[in-house]
């Protein structure tokens, strides 16, 4: 049986392929830096940019923050102010990020009270959970169990100090000039002081829009202003839109509540929301004194934005919560001015995924101090017949008599 070759044509080997080295590693694709104060949601991946309250953030769907591209609507009743203070913590958190922060309506006097930068919020809530693990994780039962948990932590076979191997074990081990190259993320959620005053940066990232008087609506000027802004930023810019008051007689003009002026620019608003999704957030209030929720408008800007929050402060706690943080002075943890001072109903969330999460249809209350905004689940006292229990809650001594009856060894 004879062989003969076939006459195939070879195809030509390219150059390139004839001088690179296969075994050589392949560089890696040139990647984005990451923008500061934006990360991916835990539950979806999607970018995610901190409201500057940490309670508020985790109550957001699960998403550890606001998703970009969507709105969030803070009512409330009264004539307080908390809904004015959870802008300025947005605002603040804004401008420390680098992001453009826009807001409608009012002066520079607005941004020259935003509150002072304290620190890292998630670096302290680190702090404090190691602190507390620490404290918890002694053991009681007897004096010689006590360091049981240091013995052992040390391998036998390593003779080094623990502050040495420390210091090995979070030594890099990438070369020099990569150490160079690698950027640390900043934080995504700061502390701010409600009684201090934020330093602004020389490029000042505040813009105010103003509203026009004699124009019959403003928000076709304000639109205006958004479309030509996102249009001539670069994609890694974020924008943080702020409407304080909405629709309020000191800041808008009466024409400007008719359904045929506000729904309009709504609409336009969440299409630019929807046009930009990397790009811009936008949050709102609205006194529910003056356009209550019975009204047919209001449940439309409830409907066209993503998030609905609704506040309700306590009137009778108001001035004594008041007078004590004056008092006290932010001193101990149960203090007065940890105690609520207003309920907190979820409305709406702006992205529900399937997996859940949030407090929709909880019951949250909250509270507000010099340094942070807590929202908390909403848990009556106890009764007053119920001495035991006010002695263990208010004093914390009855709790401890019966811990310590209770236990048997």
């Amino acid at each position: 049986m004879s062989f003969r070759k076939r006459s195939i044509g070879l195809s030509r080997t390219p150059a390139s392929s004839i001088t690179e080295d296969p075994s050589a590693p392949r560089p890696a694709p040139a990647q984005s830096p990451p923008i500061s104060g934006v990360r991916p949601s835990p539950l979806d991946g999607r970018p995610t940019t901190s409201t500057g309250t940490p309670t508020l953030d985790s109550l957001l769907g699960g998403h550890a923050g606001l998703a970009l591209g969507n709105s969030l609507l803070v009512e409330e009743s009264g004539t307080t102010d908390f809904a004015g203070a959870l802008l300025r913590y947005y605002a603040a958190e804004g401008a420390v990020q680098g992001h453009q922060v826009h807001v409608v309506g009012v002066g520079e006097q607005w941004g020259r009270e935003l509150p002072g930068l304290v620190g890292a919020a998630d670096a302290g809530e680190e702090e404090g959970k190691s602190g507390r693990k620490e404290r918890s994780g002694r053991m009681k039962i007897a004096w010689r169990y006590e360091r049981l948990g240091e013995f052992g932590s040390r391998s036998s076979g390593s003779r080094a100090s623990p502050a040495a191997a420390d210091r090995a074990s979070s030594a890099p081990s990438t070369p020099t000039g990569a150490r160079a190259s690698i950027s640390i993320p900043t934080s995504f959620c700061h502390t701010f002081d409600l009684a201090a005053r934020l330093t602004l940066p020389t490029p000042l990232p505040l813009h105010f829009i103003p509203i026009p008087s004699g124009a019959i609506s403003p928000f076709p000027t304000i639109l205006n202003y958004l479309r030509t802004t996102l249009s001539d930023s670069p994609p890694q810019i974020i924008h943080r839109l702020i409407l304080p008051s909405l629709l309020s007689p000191l800041l808008y003009p009466p024409s400007a509540s008719a359904p045929h002026a506000l729904l309009p620019f709504l609409h336009a608003l969440r299409s630019l929301l929807r046009q930009y999704p990397g790009q811009l957030t936008c949050m709102l209030t609205l006194p529910l004194d003056l356009y209550p929720r019975t009204s047919g408008v209001v449940r439309w800007v409830e409907g066209l934005c993503d998030g609905v929050l609704a506040l309700h402060p306590f009137p009778h706690l108001m001035d004594a919560s008041r007078d004590a943080t004056n008092t006290s002075g932010g001193k101990g943890e149960r203090g007065t001015n940890e105690e609520p001072q207003g309920l907190l109903h979820v409305h709406a969330l702006p992205v529900v995924s399937e997996r859940g999460g949030g407090a929709v249809g909880e019951n949250m209350a909250f509270s507000v101090s010099r340094r942070k905004f807590v929202i908390r689940p909403f848990s009556l006292p106890p009764v007053l017949g119920d001495e035991e229990a006010q002695m263990g809650l208010g004093n914390g001594e009855g709790g401890k008599e019966l811990g310590k009856e209770g236990i048997e060894f």
